[in-house]
């Protein structure tokens, strides 16, 4: 942290203006500065003209300095890209690398099991993904119970239900959490790329994140929205 006071002429003039200008070029050069406090002598008997000014009548203040260029590489450096910067876990705890979709088009649901939207969704999803997974189609599933708490079994009995009775060919991941503060890292990426209608929480089982072949997220979809109605083919690769 850096210290500074600000200057008087005589008993009032305070050279506030002057003194920011001074502050403000020293400060452009140094990319290491974050904080640093401002102290202004106390209030004397005589200094009536300035007195009443609130700026004068702290004595002492914290100000929060960021050189945008500094933030911005930094920034830059550290902020995932895409989809393909994430790693997750497969239903048996396995680490997957999701840049071995890169060249894929990809779409991302948060499923369940005992949700009034699960017959309807799963079959379309199967049908979907029948259709153009040959042409460079991958549906990631990930089971999430924060719902209705509609998904409270094992990965292992999600993965039977799943593979049983709709006949799911794609991968289904390790349950996870959507939102909130426990929120998977790929969700939080998903949600701040493409926000929904009432702000970016997940509504519901069954919302949907469209990723093109560089693991850019094309659309967002709601829980209610047909799979077969999203227009997959036009991001599929060439």
């Amino acid at each position: 942290m850096l210290c500074f006071s600000a200057p008087l002429l005589g008993r009032n003039s305070l050279l506030v203006k002057p003194f920011f200008s001074n502050l403000k070029q020293s400060l452009l050069f140094s990319s290491r500065v974050r904080f640093f406090s401002l102290s202004f002598p106390s209030t004397q008997t005589g200094v009536s003209s300035y007195s009443s000014h609130p700026i004068y009548q702290r004595q002492s203040c914290l100000f929060y300095y960021h050189p945008l260029r500094s933030n911005h590489t930094m920034a830059s450096q550290s902020s995932p890209q895409s989809v393909h910067s994430f790693t997750v876990k497969d239903s048996r705890g396995n680490d997957v690398d999701l840049s071995t979709y890169k060249g894929k088009a990809l779409l991302i649901v948060n499923v369940a099991s005992q949700c009034g939207l699960t017959n309807s969704n799963y079959t379309e999803l199967h049908q979907l993904y029948e259709k153009y997974k040959d042409q460079g189609l991958e549906i990631l599933a990930f089971p999430c119970n924060q719902f209705g708490a509609q998904e409270p079994g094992s990965n292992e009995e999600i993965v039977e239900f799943a593979c049983t009775r709709f006949k799911a060919e794609y991968p289904i991941f390790d349950k996870i959490d959507v939102n909130g503060d426990s929120a998977a890292p790929l969700y939080k990426f998903l949600k701040s790329s493409k926000g929904g209608l009432f702000g970016d929480n997940i509504k519901w089982n069954f919302s949907k994140f469209l990723v093109d072949k560089d693991g850019k997220v094309v659309d967002r979809y709601a829980p209610t929205t047909s799979p077969l109605s999203i227009e997959v083919k036009a991001i599929l690769p060439c």
